[in-house]
């Protein structure tokens, strides 16, 4: 993150500066297509979205992370206490841990309800004790929690105009959720999980004899395709969200979305071969997304300016 990025930001703070970078790496290094998408923000916006993303990336290594040696019990026990600790923090207001200092900064500066981190642990916690979901209705109590809260999260940063714009946000949180579940039921099911309904997979033949034998064949595809055609409503839904935006962030979410939801395609394009091959989105399709976007946000803040860059601030807020 520049200089540039974080003096927009009105951040001046060294530590806290340091704590945004922190964030920032986490984004840089696991959300290839999250982070590029948040450079199509305007620099004082993007260190609040690396710090949610920072948070999720965090938790996420401590329920999932394969190099971590521990237990499934000793898991919830840290994952406990990085969520104490978290809560306790943002009600002091402030933090000395790395990640959590830039997030409880975000969520003051913008107002962010703290219930929607709450929902977010839950679903955490939830991956250390569910590993299927028998409908619909069961995963997306994990789902809301996982993905389609951080849409929430975010939608104060991009400057809503018409409070549509949470419903849709949380849809297409969704969507992208789903469109990794498609993607990655190979390797889900490595690590012991079935993050598709199983009523919704047994309704098309496919039940966990046909799972454990990595077996695609009609049926399965039938099933996968069932979803993806879930993952194409959803995004159809959340687009009209988009234009709800402040003009300089509607760029950012629309190429994520083009590039997200792309990844439930390219299932179809590897013959939903999801057991040996990873859908991928190919460099050479993010930038011919990534670029045209990139030049649409910038005249876009020519002419409408960049928004609100420094979130809602109090006197305690000031010079943070």
């Amino acid at each position: 993150m520049s200089n540039r990025e974080l003096d927009a930001a009105g951040i001046p703070d060294a530590l806290m500066r340091q704590s945004y970078l922190a964030c920032k790496e986490l984004n840089r290094s696991y959300g290839k297509t999250y982070y590029l998408a948040t450079l199509l923000l305007p620099p004082g916006k993007r260190p609040y979205v690396h710090a949610l993303y920072g948070l999720a990336r965090y938790a996420d290594e401590i329920v999932d992370d394969m190099e971590l040696d521990a237990s499934p019990a000793q898991r919830a026990e840290l994952l406990a206490a990085f969520s104490d600790r978290f809560f306790a923090d943002v009600a002091v207001g402030s933090s000395d841990d790395r990640i959590i200092r830039a997030v409880v900064d975000t969520i003051r500066r913008w107002d962010i309800p703290v219930d929607h981190f709450r929902a977010f642990f839950r679903s955490m916690e939830m991956d250390l004790t569910v590993s299927r979901y028998q409908t619909y209705e069961d995963l997306y109590t994990y789902v809301y929690g996982s993905a389609a809260v951080i849409g929430l999260q975010m939608v104060p940063i991009l400057e809503p105009t018409d409070p549509a714009a949470y419903d849709k946000a949380c849809q297409l949180g969704v969507a992208f959720q789903l469109a990794n579940f498609i993607r990655d039921v190979g390797e889900d099911y490595a690590r012991g999980r079935v993050y598709l309904p199983m009523s919704e997979l047994e309704a098309f033949g496919v039940g966990e004899a046909e799972l454990a034998g990595h077996r695609v064949d009609d049926r399965m595809r039938a099933a996968l395709d069932f979803q993806i055609r879930r993952v194409e409503d959803l995004q159809r839904n959340a687009e009209a969200g988009i234009g709800m935006l402040h003009p300089s962030s509607r760029d950012c979410i629309d190429a994520a979305r083009i590039l997200y939801c792309g990844i439930a395609e390219q299932v179809r394009t590897i013959d939903y071969q999801v057991f040996t091959t990873r859908a991928t989105v190919s460099t050479a399709r993010r930038l011919s997304v990534a670029l045209p976007a990139w030049r649409r946000a910038r005249a876009a803040r020519r002419r409408y300016g960049p928004g609100n860059v420094h979130g809602i601030t109090d006197a305690s807020a000031e010079g943070r």
